[in-house]
């Protein structure tokens, strides 16, 4: 079954079966040095005051990136990269530190991903990668590194946009893309592609009007001689005094002239051409720059698949690109899979597909309604969502395995949106937004908590309460994973009461409230006025640009 999974690559990765996929694409995040979000808006089209991380691309040293950065020359020799090349990344990390450290954080996050992803690829495998142009020549090296330089096969640029201003420099107009084999035996497909329209009205411009359409005379003779019937005189013409030798012999030429398919030149003594006719061609092999398949934000662009993010690519492009290195029935990963353009070009070319995501509403949401609404395919009999809790026992799981992103997941399931600050520890961890009343012009929230772990005390909920009037939040809520007992749960909410009701358009909310994660998957939700925000907005905030 076709699978999509919540959670870090990495971790997802390394539970995968070694050498089980066929193609990989991504879309990583960029080096940019700049931090991208997924912005929701309210039902009147306003940006919220809090916005869910979508990723972020902004890279420093951290403590989990210096580990990383430690660890990469062993997982090199581990992988069966010789001890030179790993020597020469550790020197040229140590080189990075004083001089890039945010490109060295960038490049000590791929590192261990690539990796990854080269043990699940077959021997017959192959890996396409979306490059960010400030970093595109070290990733190259990167690449080398992990699959071997004599494994690079193409760098592929395509054409995203018509034109592009931009203050003194030329505008970028294109996206490249790296190709590499895993191996010296690889899957190509003889794929062609279309003749782009001025090829077609530069060269197809004979019509006889016989409803063959367009056609272009070609030469009808090869270099070298030849003694067979090859090598023979045809109606008065030697292709032996030119060096050459007829395409077919002489009595299939006959046939040829018989059918219309021979062109004779109105000049005496002209040699005759072949007719090439533009229904009948196969196009052309498939070429290293890409101009034929157009940007989603520019003319031309196919209708009804942009969703709101610039770089979203094209199903088209995809589509190509998958064309060309699998085989029906093969199995494709997109390990950075976002809105599932690749998902959806792997499904209409009848492949397999796999697809990871670190932003649990690209999974649920996007993704998931993508493939639904578009493809019209069914959760649990077409595909499956794996690592988003549906049991205590899951919910504990994740806890236990990222508690950042047990956080995110928790506030999401309550219709909540993730605060941008990063924090695994406390804190408010998100909000609920809502209209006080009808036209309202601005909006209010209950700001939500989550606690993990099973030593969760009263002094949370006390705790809490200064939050009333810290986070200007009308209400707040809290989630926690464990189950409370009778008097534990009696206890906290008898605490909660004591901040009181608040009246929003007269109807009466509890300031304080309370869910567990049991409650949670029962179905049960905050009281809250009807939420103001729902879906994913199709817009970003000036001057950001979320992933495809």
């Amino acid at each position: 079954m076709n699978r999509l999974y919540y959670g870090d690559c990495l971790q997802v990765l390394d539970s995968m079966k070694l050498s089980g996929v066929d193609l990989i694409y991504l879309d990583p995040p960029f080096n940019s040095n700049r931090q991208y979000n997924a912005i929701y808006k309210d039902e009147t089209g306003r940006p919220l005051p809090s916005q869910i991380e979508a990723f972020c691309d902004t890279w420093t040293l951290d403590a989990e990136q210096e580990r990383a950065i430690r660890t990469i020359p062993v997982l090199m020799r581990e992988n069966g990269i010789d001890d030179g090349t790993a020597e020469f990344w550790r020197l040229w990390m140590n080189a990075m530190r004083h001089t890039q450290p945010g490109l060295l954080a960038y490049l000590a996050y791929m590192v261990p991903r690539l990796l990854a992803m080269k043990s699940v690829l077959k021997a017959t495998g192959s890996i396409y990668l979306h490059c960010d142009p400030t970093a595109a020549h070290y990733i190259k090296v990167m690449m080398d590194s992990i699959f071997g330089h004599q494994n690079f096969r193409s760098e592929i640029i395509w054409k995203r946009s018509h034109s592009h201003n931009s203050a003194k420099r030329y505008g970028p107009i294109h996206d490249t893309i790296l190709f590499y084999s895993k191996g010296d035996k690889y899957k190509w497909a003889n794929v062609r592609q279309p003749y782009d329209i001025e090829y077609q009205k530069r060269y197809f411009k004979y019509d006889d009007g016989d409803g063959r359409g367009a056609y272009w005379t070609g030469d009808i003779t090869g270099s070298g001689t030849r003694n067979g019937e090859t090598g023979k005189e045809w109606r008065g013409f030697n292709p032996t005094d030119k060096n050459r030798h007829w395409m077919v012999p002489p009595i299939e030429l006959d046939h040829l002239d018989a059918d219309n398919r021979v062109y004779w030149p109105k000049k005496p003594g002209a040699w005759p051409k072949i007719k090439r006719y533009l229904a009948e061609a196969k196009g052309i092999p498939l070429q290293d720059i890409i101009t034929d398949i157009y940007g989603l934000s520019t003319m031309g662009a196919p209708k009804g698949e942009r969703l709101g993010y610039p770089t979203q690519k094209p199903v088209a492009l995809l589509e190509r690109l998958i064309s060309a290195s699998t085989e029906p029935g093969d199995v494709v990963l997109d390990p950075f899979c976002g809105c599932a353009t690749t998902l959806e070009a792997a499904h209409n070319l009848d492949r397999e597909w796999i697809g990871i995501d670190i932003a649990i509403h690209a999974i649920k949401r996007v993704a998931k309604t993508r493939l639904e609404d578009r493809l019209g395919l069914t959760e649990g009999e077409h595909f499956s969502i794996n690592g988003v809790p549906n049991s205590i026992e899951s919910a504990q799981d994740l806890w236990e395995r990222d508690k950042y992103h047990f956080q995110k997941w928790a506030v999401e399931e309550v219709d909540g949106f993730v605060t941008t600050q990063r924090s695994a520890d406390g804190g408010i961890d998100g909000r609920i937004y809502y209209a006080a009343h009808d036209g309202a012009k601005d909006l209010d929230s209950m700001a939500l908590e989550v606690k993990g772990g099973q030593n969760v005390g009263i002094n949370v909920v006390r705790e809490l309460r200064g939050v009333l009037e810290r986070e200007e939040a009308q209400m707040v809520g809290l989630i926690i994973l464990q189950t409370l007992g009778d008097r534990q749960a009696r206890n906290f909410r008898s605490e909660m009461a004591q901040a009181g009701d608040i009246d929003i358009s007269g109807t009466h909310y509890p300031r304080m409230q309370m869910l567990t994660i049991t409650d949670i998957l029962d179905g049960h939700r905050f009281e809250t006025p009807g939420a103001a925000a729902r879906g994913l907005a199709q817009a970003v905030l000036p001057g950001t640009v979320p992933k495809r």
